[in-house]
């Protein structure tokens, strides 16, 4: 009987930790004057960060439209060579500051969204490139070889046998790719994209604490948030037989 009760009994301690620090939290926000400092912020965070997930949006989802294909294309066996070099020279890309690809960004397009959105599609890429092909590239070849005996074509292999067997390493490209997007979108404020990067650069030039946490909080919250959103798709989606987590 103890070792039925006791997983229930762990779990609601965790449950009643979990409240008293959430409790102990609010209540430090609260005393030291950061929660009403971010009510009284609240309109212009509500309208920043409308900005934030707009640009999360067109830039994370450009980069997954455009990612998880071109991954799929370069483990062809027509393309399978040139594979390698195209993730070298992604990750020289991603070896150059984000500050400096948002000044390109800017030279070539202006101020404002466009350059903002180019600049976050490249930073984003890489994971979900290189983790596509790193999937399909781990489908065991003994699936292959039985799809092959069973007549299926290229096509019908690539979507009953290599895409549900990778989007597990997928979903977890988008994933990282998505949280370097939302944590890189502030700097989008320098070259004028808006977003929640205005609070948290004008809150270091102007010395003031709480409009630089009235800018950071939210971003860290949509990060969690975004990324549970994609870890349940995750979950969800991917068939039980090759999802490790169910």
């Amino acid at each position: 009987m103890a070792d039925v009760l006791a997983p229930g009994m762990i779990a609601q301690m965790r449950r009643n930790a979990a409240h008293l620090c959430i409790f102990l939290l609010g209540a430090w926000a609260w005393g030291s004057g950061l929660l009403p400092g971010l009510l009284e912020r609240w309109e212009d965070i509500a309208y920043l960060g409308q900005q934030h997930v707009e640009l999360v949006a067109l830039s994370g989802g450009a980069a997954i439209m455009f990612g998880v294909p071109l991954g799929i294309v370069l483990t062809r066996p027509r393309f399978r060579r040139i594979g390698d070099a195209a993730v070298q020279i992604l990750n020289i890309g991603a070896t150059i500051p984000t500050l400096a690809v948002l000044a390109l960004s800017m030279s070539l397009l202006g101020l404002g969204d466009r350059p903002a959105v180019f600049a976050l599609f490249i930073a984003s890429l890489l994971p979900i490139v290189s983790n596509t092909m790193a999937g399909l590239r781990d489908v065991p070849p003994a699936l292959l070889e039985a799809a092959r005996g069973m007549g299926l074509s290229p096509r019908h292999t690539l979507l009953q046998v290599e895409l549900p067997n990778s989007l597990f390493v997928i979903y977890t490209g988008i994933r990282t790719a998505l949280a370097i997007n939302v944590g890189t979108v502030p700097l989008a404020f320098l070259i004028g994209g808006g977003g929640l990067g205005e609070l948290i650069f004008t809150g270091i030039a102007l010395n003031e604490f709480g409009t630089m946490l009235a800018g950071a909080i939210p971003t860290a919250l949509l990060a969690v948030l975004i990324d549970f959103i994609v870890a349940q798709l995750q979950f969800w989606t991917i068939p039980r037989g090759v999802n490790p987590l169910r």
